[in-house]
């Protein structure tokens, strides 16, 4: 399950060009497969794509009209147009401007940063709590929240031919608002990555503290090398 504004085919082909064999996974689930499901209710599908031309596989196979963001009715938020050497703050006035217009934003990858070997970049989410704070109206597609999650356990019950229990998942993941969040609000064990995009493997007290602040709700074990927690 990925927050990655691709779809599942687009995934699958990010994975093996990076050298994940097919049958390291059973199913892949991601932040775009739910956000295909909410542009298919739109209304008007004339929609600004806000994003780089490597997720344009989101589109595919839907009936909606890309258009330039004067003639849209709708944003599909997937990230940074040059994340390489963008930041959110780059689009302040592109975004007030699509709020001046009352366009509603769908983000379909609601990380706001993503670790690229040792450099950070801003992600979809960055650009949709900018819009959020400008008072613009976001719909969040992938983790932390219920629909992606929702998506993940009927597939992966349809692949096993059964219905998974809570206790039977164990979700994995180095963000604590998307990852950890996402599996405490739904009641999943899951393992912190904490060498992931905040890298604090060299602190694991202080992390275990920010951990325990950005979510509350957790009862977090620790561990020699990692941090996790129960329901």
């Amino acid at each position: 399950m990925s927050n990655s504004p691709r779809s599942e085919k687009g995934v699958a082909k990010q994975l093996d060009e990076i050298g994940v064999t097919r049958n390291s996974y059973d199913a892949i689930v991601t932040s775009g497969d739910v956000t295909q499901d909410l542009m298919r209710q739109i209304g008007d599908r004339k929609l600004f794509h806000l994003g780089p031309s490597r997720d344009l596989s989101l589109f595919d196979g839907l009936s909606v009209e890309r258009v330039s963001e004067d003639q849209a009715k709708a944003i599909i938020c997937t990230g940074l147009f040059h994340d390489d050497y963008e930041t959110p703050e780059d689009y302040r006035v592109l975004l007030s401007n699509l709020y001046d217009r009352g366009l509603p934003m769908i983000c379909a990858n609601p990380d706001k940063v993503a670790r690229k070997g040792d450099i950070l970049q801003y992600c979809a989410g960055a650009l949709a709590e900018v819009y959020g704070q400008l008072g613009g109206s976001v719909v969040m597609a992938g983790k932390p929240y219920k629909p992606i999650y929702d998506l993940a356990c009927a597939k992966a019950g349809a692949w096993r031919g059964s219905d998974i229990a809570i206790g039977e998942i164990l979700a994995i993941g180095d963000g604590p608002e998307t990852d950890i969040l996402g599996a405490a609000n739904q009641g999943f064990d899951c393992i912190y990555v904490s060498g992931g995009v905040r890298d604090h493997t060299d602190n694991l007290a202080d992390e275990l503290a920010e951990l325990r602040r950005l979510v509350p709700q957790a009862n977090i074990l620790e561990a020699t090398d990692a941090l996790y927690w129960v329901p």
